[in-house]
């Protein structure tokens, strides 16, 4: 058994070799158009089995051991948890962050629009995944043993309808789409597409631990919660932007701990309830007062959040995926199946929704780009099916080669529809498609001064 020391001193070196790869890998996805997020999310991958694992297999397992054997017992290694911990951290804060940015005021303009955009692009990807659910769990491999029928139709279905929501908004802000309506209606579709599918694996767990009780304290304790946060969280917390006069450091100290502990405490609590820690981190984030406190502690945190903790995710669910296991027919057929429903019924749906609801093609395309990403929420998905033991590692790899190949879609998706409304003189603004009133050639996809660092 490693002592404490020795996880420590592995656990630097890690994160050191993390950092490095993210850095090196950058200029290559930036080349192929893709943002940092996806960057990362590719480097988590590439230290994993399927590709460090298959160069070098002993140098992977030594640099992030999975498993640890003593006396003949296999469990899980100690450095992997502290991965997934750290991981789940940065997951938390980054989520916080989100919710810090989103706009209510948009979102409250075009709410109807929203609500129908977001309900077409999760009640078709969840039929569309049932049947493949249905399907799969008739067959060996794909499934834990004693796994039901119904919970293997559940869960299914939410992996393919859930969106990637802190990618997502990864993703808008890198493309300057923050302040416009299909920047805050994607985020909007996904957190309640996100907050049905996360109920649905509730209730997937829940049945598996032979008890329908967690399903309806997801469902009871997220209405409580969500109500609570922005109503009277809301006001209780409003004092504390009044608390952030302009000084020299610009954060007091005792702000920034009440916000801490309000971030930790809400994620804790929806993880109780079994809608996980994202999810309550974000409904933190909207409910915090508007103004200089949320300014500053958004400057002063997200080039941590975002540079150190989140990595350490992608590179635990990298960990998690062995694409030597698709090389049988069976696994790629599955594979096709599921990218060709996950990408029609998500791209497809929110697309002609958004149209119906008026809608340019070019704005309603672009938004149903967004939307068909999955990338992070899907893996946390995925990693809570594979550690309740109810999927197989087959399963969790196809669903992960789909959340990768989805969201890597994403960006020169949204990046074609973009140039088609600027080539028109056009460009996404918080009423929708207008006028441009910038200079932006059609080739570029934000200002220089709209993009943050590149990292």
């Amino acid at each position: 058994m490693p002592s404490l020391f020795d996880l420590s001193m592995h656990f630097f070196l890690q994160m050191a070799v993390v950092l490095v790869v993210c850095r090196l890998v950058l200029p290559v996805f930036r080349w192929f158009g893709q943002i940092r997020v996806v960057a990362i999310m590719g480097a988590g991958f590439l230290l994993g089995p399927s590709a460090f694992g298959a160069i070098w297999p002993a140098g992977q397992q030594w640099l992030f051991p999975a498993t640890l054997e003593i006396e003949g017992t296999s469990s899980t290694h100690p450095s992997l948890a502290i991965l997934y911990v750290v991981g789940q951290l940065g997951l938390v804060l980054y989520m916080f962050l989100v919710g810090a940015r989103f706009r209510t005021e948009i979102f409250a303009a075009h709410v109807r629009v929203a609500g129908v955009t977001a309900a077409a692009g999760l009640l078709v990807p969840m039929l569309l995944g049932g049947a493949v659910g249905w399907v799969l769990a008739g067959n060996d491999g794909w499934f834990a043993d004693g796994v039901a029928r119904w919970q293997a139709v559940l869960f299914v279905a939410a992996a393919i309808a859930i969106t990637a929501f802190p990618m997502l908004a990864w993703m808008i802000q890198e493309c300057g789409l923050a302040d416009t309506r299909v920047g805050t209606m994607a985020l909007a579709c996904a957190a309640s597409d996100d907050a049905v599918a996360w109920i649905l694996l509730a209730t997937v767990v829940a049945g598996s631990a032979g008890s329908m009780n967690g399903a309806l304290l997801a469902v009871g304790g997220t209405a409580v919660f969500v109500g609570f946060m922005l109503t009277v969280g809301r006001r209780l917390l409003r004092p504390l932007d009044r608390r952030s006069a302009p000084d020299r450091d610009g954060l007091p100290v005792s702000v920034l701990l009440v916000v801490l502990v309000v971030v930790l405490v809400c994620a804790w609590f929806t993880d109780l309830v079994g809608v996980y820690a994202v999810f309550g981190a974000f409904v933190a984030g909207v409910a915090m007062p508007r103004g200089q406190m949320l300014d500053t502690l958004r400057a002063r945190t997200e080039p941590l959040v975002s540079g150190l903790l989140l990595p350490a995710f992608f590179v635990f669910t990298g960990l998690q995926t062995d694409l030597g296991l698709l090389l049988v027919p069976a696994a790629l057929l599955v594979t096709a199946v599921v990218l060709v429903l996950s990408f029609g019924g998500k791209f497809g749906a929110v697309t002609l929704a958004a149209r119906y609801q008026g809608m340019s093609w070019d704005e309603a395309g672009a938004l149903g780009a967004f939307a068909n990403a999955r990338g992070l929420t899907e893996l946390i998905l995925l990693t809570v099916g594979l550690t309740e033991g109810i999927i197989t590692p087959a399963l969790y790899t196809v669903l992960a080669v789909m959340a990768f190949l989805t969201t890597l879609a994403t960006t020169p998706l949204f990046r074609w529809f973009d140039n088609r409304a600027r080539a028109r003189g056009r460009e996404f603004g918080p009423e929708g498609e207008g006028a441009s009133v910038s200079a932006a050639m059609p080739g570029d996809l934000v200002p220089a001064s709209a993009a943050p660092e590149a990292g």
